[in-house]
C-alpha cells in the first residue's frame, strides 16, 4: 500500500493508462458496493470508458510512485461522470486535488450525479462547494441519484 505523505502528480490521462483505471475503477467501486459484482461489469466499463468517456472527456489522472491513485473526468458541458480515488487514499489530498483540476477545466461551473446511499461521496461534493440541484434515477443502475452542482 502506497502511503499518504508521498508526494503524487496529476497529470493528464494518456492511452497507456487504459488498464490501471479501469482497475481502479472497478476496486473503488467494489469497496462502495461490496454486494455489486464489479468484476462482472469490466466489460461493460471498458466499452464505456474507451466510447464515452475517453472519447467526449478530458481526464486528469493522479499518480504516485508510478502508480495511478486517481482520476477525474470532466466533458465540455461541465458534468463531472467519476472522480475515483484509490481507497487507500480516502480522506487524503489527492481527492481534493482532482476536484480543484475539474473546477480549473470547467471554471463555468459542473454538474454531477451521485447515488442516494454513498454519504461518503455526498459529504465530499458539498465539502468542495456543491449544491443540491435535483433528484432523479441513474438511467444505468436505476438507484436514485442527486443532483449536484458547483458555481465559482
Amino acid at each position: 500500500m502506497l502511503s499518504q505523505t508521498e508526494a503524487f502528480k496529476l497529470r493528464p490521462y494518456a492511452p497507456a493508462d487504459e488498464d490501471a483505471a479501469i482497475a481502479l475503477w472497478q476496486v473503488t467501486w467494489q469497496r462502495t458496493y461490496p454486494a455489486i459484482d464489479f468484476a462482472a461489469r469490466v466489460p461493460w466499463w471498458r466499452k464505456r470508458w474507451c466510447n464515452e468517456l475517453v472519447a467526449n472527456a478530458k481526464i486528469t489522472v493522479a499518480e504516485q510512485s508510478g502508480g495511478l491513485v486517481g482520476f477525474v473526468t470532466i466533458d465540455a458541458d461541465g458534468y463531472l461522470d467519476q472522480l475515483v480515488v484509490e481507497p487507500a487514499h480516502w480522506g487524503g489530498d489527492i481527492a481534493n486535488a482532482l476536484m480543484n483540476e475539474a473546477k480549473r477545466l470547467a471554471p463555468a461551473g459542473i454538474t454531477l450525479l451521485v447515488n442516494t446511499d454513498n454519504a461518503r461521496a455526498i459529504r465530499f461534493y458539498a465539502r468542495n462547494g456543491f449544491a443540491h440541484a435535483g433528484d432523479g434515477i441513474n438511467p444505468t443502475s436505476g438507484r436514485p441519484v442527486l443532483k449536484m452542482e458547483w458555481k465559482p
